[in-house]
């Protein structure tokens, strides 16, 4: 667990596959440090999480996604003390952001986003354009989507219905989508946890992940991490 934060903070924070994709968290702050006062933009927030977690650490957090926010949103940072640090502006398109200047964030954020553009074309748009509203020498942190082993492709044509269109990463074949970044880091996490069907299924199979995810190929995870400096 992410140091100083409870598990209902957690929760809120990453919402879904908790135990596995929250150890993003660790990795960012590894490679940046996160000061009060930077501005950071984060994607595909609809639930507002990772917003949450910037603006308890003082940042000023323009909290964005393509469609509107639910009321429970601004109820969460409400409840959390942080609403003052948070701008929520739906319908942007991480394709698309012109509505933001060249080289106007310190921060850039997403969690599983980029796999719901279906190609990689429009991938790298978003990408180019993460890239050009970051300032020199800013970061963007990701935690995304890999296409994981044949058997991770089987049950999600079965069980998820976003499947159809969803377009997951590659661990090697996919990395091209990074360059012109001058700093590049990279870690893979999770196999067993992402066939749980329940949030408890799911956090005892990443508690055995973490213990034999090491001797599985890089190929076989299922998330990707990044931190890639501009």
């Amino acid at each position: 667990m992410p140091s100083k934060l409870s598990k209902k903070e957690l929760n809120d924070i990453i919402q879904w596959d908790v135990k596995t994709w929250s150890k993003a968290l660790d990795f960012w702050e590894k490679y940046i440090t996160l000061k009060p006062g930077m501005s950071v933009l984060t994607i595909g927030e609809r639930e507002g999480g990772l917003s949450l977690w910037l603006a308890q650490k003082g940042l000023e957090v323009t909290c964005t996604d393509y469609k509107e926010f639910p009321d429970t949103t601004a109820s969460m940072h409400n409840e959390y003390g942080v609403s003052a640090n948070i701008k929520c502006e739906s319908g942007v398109d991480v394709t698309d952001l012109s509505r933001y200047s060249d080289e106007q964030f310190d921060v850039v954020v997403f969690k599983s986003v980029i796999g719901a553009l279906s190609e990689k074309e429009r991938q790298q748009q978003a990408i180019n354009e993460i890239r050009r509203v970051l300032k020199p020498g800013g970061s963007l942190l990701f935690a995304e989507n890999l296409i994981g082993t044949r058997l991770h492709v089987a049950l999600r044509k079965r069980f998820i219905r976003w499947n159809t269109y969803w377009r997951y990463l590659h661990v090697k074949k996919d990395m091209d989508l990074f360059e012109g970044f001058s700093k590049k880091f990279f870690e893979t996490k999770g196999f067993a946890a992402n066939f749980g069907r329940s949030e408890a299924q799911r956090r005892f199979l990443a508690t055995i992940d973490g213990v034999v995810v090491w001797l599985l190929p890089k190929s076989w995870r299922y998330v990707l991490f990044g931190v890639l400096i501009k």
